[in-house]
């Protein structure tokens, strides 16, 4: 095997590796003697059928399957041996094509590729990050004791129209319009809070106003994308009559409150709601605390990337774009549908083609880029992601899916594939978490509302935000 380099600029590189005749008949005899142990052929005992019959009757498949791994072991070869690390898989070519596939003539393959950069090595200790942290406020607890109350709210009955919020009880009988009733659109004693958007949209506001013992025609549109084909897009006619409106009613907030969610007093729900505010101003400052980190990293690196890794990324990237901008197409069609204000599009998406385009590949870029050290920073320091690590990611994924838990486990536990793809973002978190540890870190206590401040808000852009997501 001869390798010539062809190409050695910036993160490309090109060989043009030459297989030789003599090298590939070799390997073709050496697989055909193999198989003339095992087969049969009329005439001959195994391994007795002469080699140029064996050629006659199977050369073509057999040098179709040793070119196969010839080829593939030399390319490996060549990157073992020139100490390569490839970005991406390299792109292998046969010079000629197949019709350069003749008895005696050597074979001319050509590898191209882009390899990783070399990264420098930094003092991790010299990494400056400011950390916000806020003390839970006690009006926060007050408030969020309130809203476990409110769900607990009871519905007492009044003697006066109803209102958005309250509770109405109602008789109804549907059908779509120009149809017969249908049983399945009908129902008795049916309580509905109104505003809880629990029914066809539009259907409860044309109650606002009703008291107990009015009749109501309503008649809405259901939605292009409802679930039933049946009823998708098509007009709904209900007969309603209001029985009776009830006004909502917060529990109080005291030691039966806390009783009712498990704990003996008001005190340890009170105790339990600081815990859980805790926890999320704790992954709030951790979020802060890695944007800060991945940009003090993205302000000390600079290096060149591979533009296939880049393209990859961009690619991953538009088509979220692309999605986000169908679906607020189709949006718009529904609420003009509907005579209804059609829902802005996004300002970050409202941009000449050109200019988001250029934008996000700049987010491709940082985020190959931030992936590459992150990566080396981890392999510098023996950052792994142990099975425990997955299993315990696994679960987390199957919290997310109530009522499906058991499906999501076992999928995870059939493709591998998909197992894997939650190592990635967990070896990230941690070796963002191992430089946090050695990072010179300082804390700069805020207010609750500067800790969960959309940080863009200050620079007006959210490219950076994007970058890490």
């Amino acid at each position: 095997m001869n390798v010539i380099e062809t190409t050695a600029e910036g993160l490309k590189r090109s060989y043009q590796i030459t297989i030789l005749a003599t090298d590939v008949d070799d390997k073709v005899t050496a697989k055909l003697k193999e198989i003339s142990t095992t087969i049969r052929l009329p005439g001959f005992r195994p391994g007795k059928a002469p080699i140029p019959l064996l050629r006659k009757r199977f050369g073509k498949a057999v040098l179709g399957e040793v070119l196969e791994s010839t080829i593939s072991e030399s390319t490996q070869s060549v990157i073992q041996e020139k100490g390569l690390r490839p970005a991406l898989q390299p792109v292998i070519d046969l010079e000629g094509g197949p019709e350069a596939i003749e008895p005696g003539k050597d074979l001319v393959i050509t590898m191209d590729m882009e390899i990783l950069p070399e990264i420098e090595a930094i003092d991790l200790g010299s990494i400056e990050v400011e950390k916000l942290v806020a003390e839970v406020p006690e009006d926060r607890l007050d408030e969020g004791l309130a809203r476990l109350a409110e769900t607990r709210k009871d519905f007492e009955t009044v003697e006066r129209a109803a209102e958005t919020g309250d509770q109405v009880i109602i008789d109804f009988e549907g059908k779509l319009e120009g149809g017969e009733v249908d049983p399945d659109m009908s129902g008795q004693d049916h309580p509905l809070e109104l505003g809880s958007d629990m029914f066809i949209p539009g259907f409860e506001e044309q109650l606002v106003g009703l008291a107990a013992g009015d009749p109501k025609t309503v008649t809405v549109t259901f939605p292009e994308d409802y679930g039933s084909r049946d009823h998708a897009g098509k007009t709904a006619v209900f007969e309603v009559t209001a029985k009776e409106v009830k006004a909502p009613k917060a529990a109080a907030v005291d030691d039966e409150l806390g009783k009712q969610f498990g704990f003996e007093d008001l005190a340890g729900l009170r105790q339990a709601v600081r815990e859980q505010t805790e926890s999320e101003f704790a992954k709030a400052s951790r979020a802060r605390a890695k944007r800060a980190l991945l940009d003090t990293l993205a302000e000390r690196f600079a290096f060149d990337v591979p533009q296939g890794m880049v393209d990859v990324e961009f690619e991953g990237i538009w088509r979220q774009i692309e999605a986000e901008r169908d679906r607020h197409e189709k949006a718009v069609a529904i609420a003009e549908d509907k005579g209804e204000e059609p829902p802005a599009l996004d300002p970050d998406l409202d941009k000449p083609e050109d200019a988001l385009r250029k934008e996000y590949r700049d987010i491709a870029v940082r985020r190959v880029r931030l992936g590459l050290v992150l990566s080396d920073i981890g392999t510098r320091n023996g950052v792994q992601v142990s099975e425990e690590d997955l299993q315990r990611a696994v679960i987390e994924e199957a919290r997310k899916y109530r009522g499906q838990e058991r499906e999501v486990m076992q999928f995870f536990t059939k493709n591998q594939q998909a197992l894997e793809s939650l190592r990635a973002p967990l070896f990230e978190d941690k070796v963002v978490d191992y430089i946090l540890e050695v990072a010179d870190v300082t804390e700069k206590t805020v207010t609750p509302e500067e800790l969960t401040a959309d940080p863009d808000e200050d620079t007006g852009t959210a490219s950076a935000e994007k970058a890490d997501d």
